[in-house]
């Protein structure tokens, strides 16, 4: 997620009604509609931050939220008993990108990448990003081009450039590899 942005230092505008997604539902708590709640923010109760949620891209107004033990709980508009709950259970939680605050000159979200192409020091194109993924030493480019590479992010090192004026992503990389 690290790394210096040239020229624009945002997407384009096109790309600001894109869903990020945040976690997912979990079983129910209780019997008055309240749900578990998954985050993938860090830490996890930033999820509880924005406002409304789209769950299953259904905008959601959560109507309050909080730390459970080792667990998030929450409640949601229209959710109020044991069975509602219960039918909400594995639903994916997105917001809208341009809920999320802007990243820091050093940092990127993932989805601005997505799209991005991928080209070496000498010029040849090695494809566009279709994902990336966690690794725990470093996040990983999936590079979707003449074949599949997988590109550590690894700024400076290997990372060299993300331009999203020109979208695209420059990197000391073999295209052998």
């Amino acid at each position: 997620m690290a790394g210096m942005a040239t020229a624009a230092q945002a997407p384009a505008a096109t790309d600001q009604r894109r869903l990020v997604e945040l976690g997912r539902i979990g079983a129910p708590h209780g019997v008055r509609g309240w749900v578990r709640i998954f985050s993938d923010t860090e830490p996890p109760e930033n999820i509880l931050r924005y406002r409304p949620w789209l769950v299953d891209g259904v905008e959601t107004e959560v109507i309050e939220g909080h730390r459970h033990g080792k667990a998030l709980v929450a409640r949601l508009a229209g959710c109020e008993d044991r069975e509602a709950a219960a039918a909400l259970t594995g639903r994916r939680i997105a917001v809208y990108r341009e809920q999320l605050p802007a990243p820091r000159a050093d940092e990127f979200y993932w989805i601005d990448l997505e799209g991005l192409n991928v080209q070496t020091l000498a010029g040849a194109d090695l494809g566009r990003v279709s994902h990336l993924f966690p690794t725990g030493a470093n996040d990983v480019l999936v590079v979707e081009g003449e074949r599949e590479r997988l590109l550590p992010f690894i700024w400076e090192q290997v990372v060299k450039d993300v331009d999203f004026e020109r979208r695209r992503i420059l990197v000391d990389w073999d295209p052998d590899f």
